[in-house]
């Protein structure tokens, strides 16, 4: 055999051998691609995304889709490697969606708690939008060690006040935290077991900011409300959701239209006082509504820069930081105005 023969050979056979081992290679990687919308106002099959009970409901028309990530694990080398030159994909470390200290189930858990905190806060900032009442308690789920709250608050104690100021909501609670700077002594007014505490602990600088003051707790809402609102959304969790279903709610609360017959996509944490907050995956989401038909897509704020560049062609971009924001640049928009863009 010849050496250029012998060279081609070689060549070849690790040719091979390389597409073989991108094939079965993993990596610790995960592809983010655009998952499926789903019409708030709509329907999954024959049952209703959004159904409220004991108040009033008007037609509506037009979409109001929330907007997915579809998440492929368990990647291949060839894999990670098509879809990085792919433009609707991202090749991301697995660790950032799924942390060393949790397995696939204890992940699943946490996503599909945060999906059911948004419909809670999703449901209490469109109430509250509407002008019905909403009752929300704030409660000590965990508290770190080492922390002012530690062996002085527990879980299960409902946080009711700061400094005799009664506390509504988790951004509540840090407003109150934060009318002093870190280091003060403030009085905790704490609900425990049906016996109403007063607390005295003096706070401390949070990790990821010196000006923010915290007790070294985490804790979560449990809101009552005066009508009973179901949302009947299986496989999609996070809390990215949020700003989607309370604009649903408050289409069907109020008579008119948000959308005026647009299609209407969007995504956006959302809290129960109507703050709308960041999320991941800008970039597929955006794709995915486009892909859907829409025309429209709501971006958090925070979210604008990479937002705008991804925008696939066809889609209009209205940047929002609150629910409120939010209906009056979709008014604004049906009446032919200009609404905030990113």
């Amino acid at each position: 055999m010849t050496r250029r023969a012998l060279t081609l050979s070689l060549a070849g056979f690790l040719a091979v051998a390389l597409a073989i081992l991108g094939a079965v290679q993993r990596v610790p990687y995960v592809v983010l691609s655009p998952g499926p919308a789903f019409d708030t106002l709509g329907t999954v099959g024959k049952t209703p995304v959004l159904t409220i009970r004991g108040a009033k409901t008007y037609p509506t028309d037009g979409t109001l889709s929330l907007t997915t990530v579809s998440v492929l694990d368990e990647v291949t080398l060839s894999q990670a490697l098509v879809a990085w030159f792919k433009g609707e994909e991202a090749v991301v470390p697995r660790e950032l969606l799924y942390p060393p200290d949790q397995d696939k189930d204890e992940t699943k858990q946490r996503n599909a708690q945060q999906m059911d905190q948004s419909h809670d806060d999703a449901t209490a900032a469109a109430l509250r939008a509407v002008g019905l009442p909403v009752t929300t308690r704030v409660s000590v789920r965990e508290v770190s060690a080492g922390q002012p709250a530690e062996g002085r608050l527990r879980a299960g104690d409902v946080i009711a006040s700061v400094d005799g100021k009664p506390v509504d909501g988790v951004n509540g609670l840090r407003e109150l935290l934060n009318e002093q700077p870190p280091g003060s002594a403030v009085d905790v007014g704490v609900l425990r077991k049906g016996e109403r505490l007063t607390l005295r602990l003096t706070t401390v600088a949070a990790p990821d900011d010196p000006r923010r003051a915290i007790l070294g707790i985490n804790v979560g809402e449990t809101s009552s409300f005066p009508v009973r609102v179901d949302i009947q959304l299986k496989d999609v969790g996070g809390p990215s959701a949020g700003l989607m279903f309370a604009l649903g709610i408050v289409d069907k609360l109020e008579p008119g239209s948000l959308t005026g017959g647009r299609h209407v996509a969007g995504t956006g944490e959302i809290s129960s006082d109507g703050t709308v907050r960041p999320i991941g995956g800008i970039a597929q989401k955006l794709q995915g509504a486009r892909h859907s038909g829409a025309t429209v897509f709501l971006v958090p704020a925070d979210n604008c820069p990479e937002a705008r560049r991804n925008v696939p062609d066809g889609l209009r971009l209205l940047k929002v930081s609150t629910l409120e924001g939010a209906v009056k640049a979709l008014e604004q928009l049906d009446a032919g105005g200009s609404p905030p863009t990113c």
